[in-house]
């Protein structure tokens, strides 16, 4: 068995083999990135018939290599970096560095220290962390626009326009102005391009939704069945969580979207504070299923939220307590659907 560390760079990437019984490195590789170039990083990998490609930062700049080795039948594992400067670090040499040291430092955290995760084929998972990040850009550039068309209409109309503007609504509004001198002229043909390009966003940020249930449907997901979640929650719940198993509880998924509350002093085991940690993307779509549901009487959050108050809790405290609890609910559907899918590939 040999692994075989990567410490990649965005032009050249440095693969270092290494034998996990004695720890000494057997053979190095320096390769461009290019695709050529990786099919030669294979092939001087094929002289070991059990290999694992332990690459420093598969999620960053080893990226596209991982998934080009998954793609081919290889095993691989990410390393955080974190963990490799903790190796240089208690290593003999002290602080030194390069790429093969760091390709070392890879497989050596992989084998001993177990910090290495596998590293998976990019599914539907990663297509809607995609597309939510491109919405969330979308969403930004409507804003800003938006804001433009509201300044450019309060010095056009006397009182400017609505709070809540729509492109249509902007289109009638403008056609009621009758622009005296260059500066009014200005003004209006900037608001009209400001509308066309609120109504091209518009257009944009339906077909991403589109996209974004399609996905979520096609890959089986029955979080839409859940009052208050749809596609758009749906993906973003799915996109930023991946696969919900790597959470080994439910408490610890509430840890990483920064809904479970956090204990003030060991001595009190009974007062606890607001999480300010984990992933604050999650934790809005948390809050915002559960916004939802407190205003649904028909929703079971509603129910929840009123028992809570009744106990005497706080508003904002029955809320905290329903996002808690929301994430439990989040993680079974998640893990429930990764099952069910599981089996279907199992099944003949």
């Amino acid at each position: 068995m040999i692994l075989i560390g990567v410490d990649p760079h965005k032009s050249t990437h440095t693969a270092t083999a290494v034998e996990p019984a004695s720890n000494q490195q057997v053979a190095s590789i320096r390769i461009e990135a290019s695709l050529q170039e990786y099919r030669r990083l294979l092939a001087w990998a094929r002289r070991w018939q059990q290999r694992t490609w332990a690459v420093e930062n598969a999620k960053g700049l080893g990226r596209h290599l991982a998934q080009w080795l998954i793609a081919r039948g290889e095993k691989v594992v990410d390393v955080p970096a974190s963990a490799t400067s903790r190796v240089r670090e208690l290593s003999r040499g002290g602080r030194r560095k390069n790429d093969q040291i760091d390709a070392a430092a890879a497989a050596t955290v992989a084998c001993l220290h177990g910090d290495g995760r596998e590293v998976r084929a990019e599914d539907h998972t990663t297509a809607l962390a995609l597309l939510d990040e491109r919405r969330v850009n979308l969403a930004q550039a409507r804003v800003r626009s938006v804001n433009q068309l509201h300044a450019l209409l309060r010095d056009l109309l006397p009182g400017g326009a609505p709070a809540q503007l729509s492109a249509d609504q902007a289109a009638g509004l403008l056609r009621t102005v009758r622009p005296v001198g260059a500066v009014e002229e200005a003004r209006k043909d900037i608001a009209r391009d400001l509308t066309v390009e609120i109504r091209a966003l518009d257009r944009k940020l339906t077909d991403n939704a589109a996209r974004m249930q399609t996905l979520v449907e096609t890959g089986g997901s029955t979080l839409m069945d859940t009052p208050g979640i749809g596609p758009v929650m749906a993906g973003r719940l799915i996109g930023r969580t991946g696969r919900a198993s790597r959470f080994p509880r439910a408490a610890a998924f509430a840890n990483y979207a920064g809904a479970a509350p956090v204990e003030i002093a060991s001595a009190d085991k009974s007062r606890h504070r607001l999480s300010r940690s984990g992933d604050r993307q999650l934790n809005s779509v948390l809050h915002t299923i559960a916004v939802v549901q407190i205003r649904m009487p028909t929703s079971p959050g509603y129910d929840y939220y009123q028992r809570k108050l009744s106990e005497g809790k706080t508003p904002k405290e029955a809320k905290r307590c329903l996002k808690r609890r929301l994430a439990d609910h989040v993680w079974r559907v998640m893990i429930a659907d990764e099952r069910k899918a599981q089996l279907l590939v199992r099944t003949p």
